[in-house]
């Protein structure tokens, strides 16, 4: 069962740095507008911090960062903010691909891409293949994702199989539909990070941060840094993970 799996899990890490963290990565625009600029300098500014979350969570041996990049429902944004993020997505993955390499990082993305214009498809097809058989970490990208969508992907592809007879629908668990999800390969989300002083998720991974620990931050996504993130780890540490049981000092 997917809580027998959860609490095993988490003794073999209930008193290390968490293996995923997964960051909301909130505040671009109001960093720009703070800053008298417009907002895609904060966008830009960003991703200087993306990159010093990276550097972190390879110094700190983390397994998986996974950064919420574009949601689903970004695309309500103006049409000049869009366009400006998809080039810097794609200058991003350009510009990047030999530290990827270099680092040993595996990358990948999560989210239906099929909406983002060929080159930017091809690029992103091309980092993750070439970066497949990396064995460092694992750099997961979600863009143009929802957690939502992400449920009915797997749905649909379970109803598939029942279909074809290739599931009993009876045998239908927990860990069947997390099985299905985009995330199916990866370990469990242990942090999530989110930046910009907002309290909530998002419609970001809700299938898979159930029983995960939150840490939410007024800091700016732009003015994100290594002592910001190790205070979200320290803060991670001090917790004791029950799942839904009790504490262990409490008789």
């Amino acid at each position: 069962m997917q809580y027998k799996y959860l609490l095993e899990y988490n003794k073999k890490n209930h008193e290390c740095n968490p293996c995923h963290v997964a960051i909301i990565m909130d505040g671009n625009g109001r960093w720009a507008t703070r800053q008298g600029k417009i907002r895609i300098m904060g966008h830009k500014e960003g991703f200087r911090a993306v990159k010093e979350a990276i550097k972190f969570s390879i110094a700190n041996n983390l397994k998986i960062l996974t950064l919420y990049a574009f949601s689903s429902e970004n695309w309500n944004r103006p049409l000049f903010e869009i366009k400006a993020l998809m080039e810097l997505f794609l200058f991003a993955l350009d510009t990047e691909i030999k530290n990827l390499k270099k680092h040993n990082i595996r990358f990948k993305v999560i989210g239906d891409i099929t909406c983002f214009d060929k080159k930017l498809q091809n690029s992103i097809h091309y980092a993750e293949q070439i970066t497949f058989d990396n064995t460092g970490l694992i750099l997961n990208i979600a863009a143009n994702y929802g957690g939502r969508w992400d449920i009915i992907e797997s749905v649909k592809k379970i109803i598939n199989r029942v279909q074809r007879g290739i599931l009993d629908v009876n045998k239908i668990q927990e860990n069947t539909i997390s099985q299905y999800l985009s995330t199916s390969e990866l370990l469990p989300v242990d942090l999530v990070i989110r930046t910009g002083g907002e309290k909530r998720i998002s419609n970001f991974l809700l299938w898979q941060i159930a029983y995960s620990e939150l840490y939410f931050t007024d800091v700016l996504w732009p003015d994100f840094n290594c002592h910001i993130f190790q205070h979200a780890i320290d803060s991670f540490v001090s917790r004791e993970r029950r799942f839904g049981g009790f504490k262990k000092n409490k008789k």
